[in-house]
């Protein structure tokens, strides 16, 4: 059993136990986006008012720029054995780095609560229990396999990366069938605020994956090429996502009425009913447990990291591990219970607001590991408030800040619109502000500091047992 369920958590990962290559990551990337809210993300382009021509052109651009930043994330994984999130501790300090840390556990417990309202819906249906019973029947499933932990999510993403892709061939012809794509696609009418809104939609849901991309990328050999990691990563995640949000865009402008508010049902009955029916709720489901496990386990990674900022923990007990992942999985729940009866509009807010938050994470966390600590970072010293990053780094907090708040005049949610919104036609950019503000002044307030430039090369030193170097470069 100790070979199938990981034993470990936010210490370092040994060479001994890296394995696989970076295709893992195109196949994991690849069946995580095959899935039902990616659908929905790229119906909200349409059911928000773009046609659906410009909203394809618009989510791809969105993708594939989204998508780039997530992936310099993933390279991150394979050269420093670290998930995500411990890194922040280099730019943040070992404490500071909480406050990221906290709202990214509430991006995944979001997540995992709309996941779960659409798996529900699906394993409710094919178990004929009901939704509330599927929405927790599916929620414990999760908590389980997220616990199992790293192989058995890789494995299936590669389960759902196949069977989802063959799903949604069959599901494309069926729409196709019933409608005429060259209708669809005639109205060539270019607007830019919601075209914008398509570009942020699928932006959002790429830089979402952010906090969590290197989880499942720092098992790999540490020679592993940076490269070959980016782009895998990005082709997984941008096919991924492309194919399903082009499908939501074109069954929201075949099938209005029909589509928006009964998602899962049209999915099904457009494939068919019976047999096939019940296969398409099942490909539902697994398409939704791959990314809902994949938020489980990013959100105890992130809970071990906030507590072990401030009590010094670098290793985990099955038991405490348990415990987080039943935190998570109690929390995602009460959540997708509470609100699934107002999805749709709450999911699209939730999904521009969040943008606010880790545009500037991840614009400091790039601009620090490529561009000033040059891929070097003192690992122990992640672990040590009084080591060479400190217990609170004020001036990267205080750059976090300032990003978020220059975001807020350009940004337009349903609860709150900037001032600077209605002169750009009601376009919404912030997020390439919320990019662009806080890694130019990180760069500006972080490219002298000795602690980040004279750190030791993670490639050239010697692991100890344990996964952490034999020596401190502090």
């Amino acid at each position: 059993m100790a070979g199938v369920v990981e034993q470990r958590s936010i210490d370092v990962v040994p060479d001994d136990e890296r394995h696989g290559s970076p295709f893992s990551q195109f196949t994991l990337w690849l069946g995580a986006n095959l899935q039902i809210t990616a659908v929905i993300t790229g119906a909200l382009a349409v059911v928000f008012g773009a046609n659906a021509f410009w909203s394809l052109i618009g989510l791809l651009l969105g993708n594939l720029l989204g998508g780039a930043v997530m992936a310099l994330h993933s390279a991150q994984g394979p050269r420093l054995g670290l998930p995500q999130m411990i890194t922040s501790r280099a730019q943040f300090g070992v404490r500071g780095a909480v406050v990221p840390l906290a709202l990214v556990i509430v991006m995944y417990i979001g997540f995992f609560a709309s996941g779960s309202v659409l798996a529900g819906q699906a394993v409710g249906e094919l178990t004929h229990l009901g939704e509330t019973p599927g929405i927790v029947l599916f929620a414990t499933v999760t908590a389980v396999a997220a616990a199992v932990g790293y192989r058995l999510i890789h494995t299936l993403g590669k389960i759902a990366g196949l069977v989802c892709a063959l799903a949604f061939v069959y599901l494309g012809i069926r729409l196709l069938q019933r409608t005429d794509l060259g209708t669809l696609l005639a109205d060539h009418r270019f607007g830019l605020p919601v075209f914008l809104l398509a570009v942020s939609l699928s932006a959002s849901w790429q830089l979402a994956f952010g906090p969590y991309v290197a989880d499942y990328s720092r098992y790999l050999p540490r020679h592993t090429s940076a490269r070959a990691t980016f782009w895998w990563t990005l082709s997984g995640s941008v096919l991924g996502s492309q194919w399903s949000m082009t499908f939501g865009a074109l069954a929201a402008a075949a099938a209005p009425a029909a589509f928006v508010g009964h998602e899962v049902g049209y999915l099904v009955g457009l494939g068919g009913a019976g047999l096939i029916a019940s296969c398409l709720y099942f490909v539902i489901a697994l398409g939704k447990l791959t990314i809902n496990i994949l938020n489980t386990y990013g959100g105890f990674m992130s809970l071990v990291t906030s507590v072990s900022g401030f009590r010094g923990q670098r290793t985990l007990s099955a038991r405490g591990r348990s415990a987080y992942i039943a935190g998570i999985m109690v929390a995602g729940t009460a959540v997708a219970l509470l609100g699934k009866d107002s999805f749709l509009a709450s999911f699209k807010d939730f999904l521009l607001f969040l943008l606010t938050f880790f545009t500037p994470w991840s614009a400091i966390n790039l601009v620090d590991y490529y561009l000033i600590s040059k891929e070097r970072y003192d690992i122990p010293a992640l672990s040590d408030p009084a080591g060479r990053y400190g217990a609170w780094n004020v001036r990267a907090l205080t750059v976090y800040v300032l990003g978020v708040l220059a975001q807020l005049p350009f940004l337009a949610t349903h609860f709150y619109t900037g001032p600077l919104v209605a002169p750009l036609g009601g376009a919404d950019i912030s997020w390439l502000v919320g990019l662009a503000v806080p890694a130019v002044l990180y760069w500006l307030t972080a490219r002298h500091d000795t602690a980040r430039t004279a750190a030791p090369d993670p490639l050239q030193e010697e692991r100890s047992p344990a996964g952490y170097p034999a020596e401190s470069g502090g």
